[in-house]
């Protein structure tokens, strides 16, 4: 099997696994409970946030542990808004946006939230001009994705935040599901952001949500003392201390397999001009693990099947909206035409991903055009 989804999810490190396991075995306590068994699990969690702080640069404190991106994207648009409801009811985000920041987003609505879909342009992104021309005194949060998980786009963000904290009252909250260990963050400059750990080889049903000590929360999960009281459960020990090593070794690998990574890409994009009716969707400057491309003798869904049928694993687009229309959103937002948003499928690749592997997909799609494609 060839996968070439890691946008998706990633396999899990051999050693994320081995020590998986050995927690699981030696550290089943409570970290809530007092007694030894719950004392170690408390400890070793603490730690594991502690490092990883240290990893982010930031405060132990601003490190809150999640089941997942969805859960911290959500805590942090909605758990902000109404804790800062007093200070505005206006909410930008982008068009192009998970949908657990959509759906959050529209959660809000029916709290009196005014929220606005910004624009991307021609090459995905967000332009701080846009950005800029939607700010208000009552602006309270901007979201945005670092990097769009269907093209690769980077939005600008360091020029965004700027232009957000221009405004006293208004903070920024950054999705860097699809950036963090591939390209560098800067936390200091981040109110909020978030982090998957099977994104970057971790286990599922791990996150982390930073946020900065004056940012106020409102807990969407209630019950409990655990996270600060902004998530009641027992809390997941396990998987919040086989995190730490997670990141760490995505952080110390990130320069060379960006390298590795890069060297696919390229193959497949000088690859794809010699093919006719082939287009790359994804804009120059993306991010490297993410190639959005299409033919025009095939859509989708059908190359999607087609390989397949070849044990070729790819995605049409975002997983999250994999269940709805056949066109691509971020496409159509780009101001591609239909015909492109319904021929567009995502290639997302890691540094277990091969040259070899770039080839085979090449030549697969070469004779899935000739056996199903329609003529041009």
């Amino acid at each position: 099997m060839i996968y070439f989804d890691n946008a998706s999810t990633t396999s899990v490190r051999t050693e994320v696994r081995r020590v998986y396991g050995q927690v699981l075995e030696t550290c089943y306590g409570n970290p809530d409970s007092l007694h030894a068994a719950g004392r170690q699990a408390s400890s070793l969690m603490e730690k594991s946030r502690s490092n990883i702080a240290s990893m982010l640069h930031v405060d132990p404190s601003e490190i809150i542990f999640t089941s997942a991106a969805s859960e911290s994207n959500t805590l942090a648009i909605v758990g902000y808004a109404l804790a800062n409801e007093h200070r505005g009811h206006h909410v930008l985000t982008s068009n192009v946006e998970h949908s657990s920041v959509r759906h959050a987003m529209e959660f809000l609505k029916r709290f009196g939230f005014e929220v606005e879909f910004l624009p991307i342009n021609e090459d995905g992104i967000v332009t701080p001009e846009c950005l800029k021309s939607h700010m208000r005194k009552d602006t309270i949060l901007v979201s945005v994705m670092h990097v769009n998980n269907e093209m690769g786009a980077i939005n600008p963000i360091l020029e965004l935040e700027k232009i957000v904290h221009q405004n006293p009252t208004c903070v920024f909250h950054v999705d860097c599901v699809q950036s963090f260990s591939k390209i560098d963050i800067p936390f200091e400059k981040l109110d909020m952001a978030t982090i998957s750990a099977h994104k970057i080889h971790g286990l599922k049903g791990s996150a982390i949500l930073m946020k900065k000590k004056k940012i106020q929360l409102v807990p969407i999960i209630q019950g409990g003392q655990q996270e600060q009281g902004l998530r009641g459960g027992t809390e997941n020990a396990p998987a919040n201390i086989v995190l730490a090593k997670t990141i760490r070794l995505a952080l110390e690998e990130q320069s060379k397999a960006y390298d590795h990574v890069l060297k696919i890409n390229q193959y497949l994009r000088e690859e794809l001009t010699k093919i006719n009716g082939a287009h790359v969707h994804s804009p120059k400057d993306a991010i490297p693990y993410i190639l959005n491309i299409s033919f025009d003798q095939i859509t989708s869904e059908v190359l999607l099947n087609a390989l397949d049928q070849k044990g070729i694993c790819v995605s049409a687009k975002s997983t999250c909206s994999s269940q709805n229309t056949n066109a691509s959103e971020v496409l159509l937002a780009m101001h591609k035409s239909e015909f492109d948003a319904t021929h567009g499928i995502r290639l997302s690749f890691s540094n277990e991903n091969t040259l070899e592997e770039a080839k085979y997909f090449i030549e697969t799609c070469k004779e899935i055009i000739e056996n199903y494609g329609l003529s041009l």
